[in-house]
C-alpha cells in the first residue's frame, strides 16, 4: 500500500509521511541542507521505502526564493524518480482550514453563538513585510469546507494590510447580510507574532497565533487533505512556485571590452 510524502520549505523545514509525526526544521540557515537526511528519516521511521511513495505534496510557498526552491525541486526530483503522483500545495489556506480545527480543539469553534470566524492567513516575507491572504470556510451545502480567498494572495506592509483587511471585512458583512460586529478575523502564521502591534488595528480581531499548521504534531496533515481536494478539482495545475517578490539574485551585466578588442579587425 502507498504512502503520501510531504514536503514544505516555506518556512524552515516541514517533511513528514500522512500518518505520521513529522519532522520539523525550524532554523531557515539550515533546513535546506537537513532536507534529504529528513526526507530518508521520515519515511523509514512510517515503516516504508522510497519505492511506496505513491503521492507528494509539496509546499508552493509564498516564501522566499532559495529555501522554496530547494523543496521543490528536490520534490519534483524525486516524484521523478519514484513515479509518485507530484501535487502543489500554497502554505495559506491550509491556515484557514486549521484555524477552525484549532477553534473547535480549543472550545471556541465557529456555530451560532459565536462570531463568524475569517482567517488572515500570513507567512513572513521579511523585509518588514507579509505575504498574506485573507479567508473565509464556505458552509454552502455545495462547497462545505472550501477556502474561499477575500482577498486574494499578496504581500504587503502589516500596516497596509490592516486597513485592507478592515475594508474587506466591511464589504463581506455587507455582501451577506451580516452585521460587522458578528465577524472576527483570527491572523495565523509564522510573521503574526512579529506585527502583533500593528495587528492590533484590524477592527474585529479575534486570536493572533505565530504559528503554521505544519507546526502541529497532530494536525499537520490538514495540509495534505487541502493538497489533495484541489488536485481532484485541478489535476493538471502547474506547480510553480509562489515567490511574489522577484528574487534578489540577478544575472550580472556583461563585462566591458578591455582597449575595444572585441571590435578590432585581426590585420594579415
Amino acid at each position: 500500500m502507498g504512502c503520501t510524502l510531504v514536503i514544505d520549505t516555506s518556512y524552515g523545514s516541514t517533511v513528514g509521511v500522512v500518518g505520521h509525526e513529522p519532522i520539523i526544521e525550524t532554523d531557515s540557515r539550515t533546513h535546506v541542507e537537513k532536507l534529504q537526511g529528513n526526507i530518508a528519516r521520515a519515511v523509514e521511521q512510517s515503516g516504508n521505502t522510497p519505492q511506496d511513495i505513491d503521492t507528494i505534496i509539496v509546499g508552493t510557498g509564498p516564501a522566499p526564493f532559495t529555501g522554496l526552491r530547494a523543496g521543490i525541486v528536490t520534490a519534483k526530483a524525486l516524484a521523478f524518480a519514484t513515479g509518485a503522483t507530484l501535487i502543489g500545495q500554497n502554505i495559506l489556506e491550509p491556515q484557514a482550514q486549521w484555524n477552525l480545527v484549532r477553534r473547535a480543539e480549543n472550545g471556541t469553534s465557529d456555530d451560532n453563538a459565536t462570531p463568524h470566524v475569517l482567517t488572515l492567513a500570513v507567512n513572513d516575507a521579511r523585509r518588514k513585510q507579509l505575504y498574506f491572504e485573507l479567508c473565509d470556510v464556505s458552509s454552502d451545502t455545495d462547497h462545505d469546507g472550501a477556502v474561499v480567498p477575500l482577498i486574494a494572495m499578496d504581500i504587503d506592509y502589516p500596516a497596509s494590510i490592516v486597513d485592507r483587511v478592515n475594508r474587506a471585512v466591511t464589504e463581506y458583512a455587507t455582501e451577506h447580510g451580516r452585521d460587522a460586529a458578528t465577524i472576527i478575523v483570527d491572523v495565523v502564521g509564522h510573521g503574526a507574532g512579529k506585527y502583533a502591534t500593528v495587528l492590533q488595528g484590524i477592527d474585529r480581531l479575534g486570536d493572533i497565533v505565530d504559528e503554521s499548521v505544519l507546526d502541529q504534531r497532530d494536525d499537520w496533515s490538514i495540509f495534505a487533505v487541502q493538497a489533495e481536494r484541489g488536485h481532484e478539482a485541478r489535476p493538471d495545475a502547474p506547480i510553480e512556485p509562489l515567490y511574489l517578490r522577484r528574487p534578489d539574485a540577478e544575472v550580472p551585466s556583461p563585462l566591458k571590452h578591455v582597449l575595444n578588442h572585441a571590435g578590432a579587425e585581426r590585420t594579415a
